[in-house]
């Protein structure tokens, strides 16, 4: 980065000696103002996809969104199940908290939404090695959880959405090993296959936990009672 970039962040150096930035404090300032941004954009599709403007509806929502957020930050970061030594970590129904925007507020606010928080995780270690590695990690990766939205007055679509957001962040966290990260894979291993394993290895689990979760009929009756309480007028 020249000098003038290191306004926003500088470099340092990881465990194996490559290049890497880290935030300084106007670059955290421009990413929560981002933040900022995206949080007024899922504001003004919770008013347009919901067709009220009624204030309690759209507190409703917006108090929603908010708390979901941050049980995915507190379960990600402070209650892992476990991590790995190259990113990405088990846990304990975090995508859940995101994915649960979009099925109740619809693709567009779960979006939004799920970008914000991408955004937001990576203000908590904002340390990078380039940013189109960011932005494929971060709000790419997690703003994938949004898509849970398409199946939000579908049969099943929390499940279905579920198992599409995920592997929409699967996705992304792959296209990253490939892209960024291919010179870990090991000897005579293609980085593909080293990543489509890599990222498997932690979203798999809490994919497959969570869906048990979600079968159970009390726990789909209770989000169901929550979807009528939080969008209805």
């Amino acid at each position: 980065m020249s000098d003038s970039s290191n306004l926003f962040a500088y470099p340092t150096a990881d465990s194996g000696d490559d290049i890497m930035f880290q935030l300084t404090v106007p670059g955290i300032i421009a990413v929560i103002a981002v933040i900022g941004v995206l949080i007024a954009l899922a504001l003004f599709f919770y008013k347009k996809d919901a067709g009220s403007t009624r204030k309690a509806t759209l507190t409703r929502q917006l108090t929603f969104s908010g708390a979901a957020m941050a049980l995915g930050l507190i379960t990600s970061e402070l209650l892992p199940a476990f991590r790995l030594p190259m990113g990405g970590s088990a846990t304990l129904f975090s995508m859940l908290f995101i994915v649960l925007i979009g099925y109740l507020f619809g693709p567009k606010a779960g979006i939004t939404s799920a970008l914000a928080y991408g955004m937001l995780q990576f203000v908590i270690d904002p340390v990078f090695y380039s940013i189109p590695q960011m932005i494929v990690d971060y709000p790419l990766a997690f703003g994938a959880l949004g898509l849970a939205g398409i199946f939000a007055n579908k049969k099943h679509g929390l499940i279905w959405g579920y198992i599409i957001g995920v592997i929409g962040r699967y996705i992304f966290a792959v296209i990253s090993g490939v892209i960024f990260f291919a010179h870990y894979a090991p000897e005579d291993t293609p980085a593909l296959v080293y990543s489509l394993g890599y990222n498997a290895t932690y979203l798999a689990p809490e994919a497959a936990i969570t869906l048990i979760l979600l079968a159970l009929p009390p726990v789909s009756r209770g989000i169901g009672q929550i979807k009528k309480m939080v969008v209805s007028d």
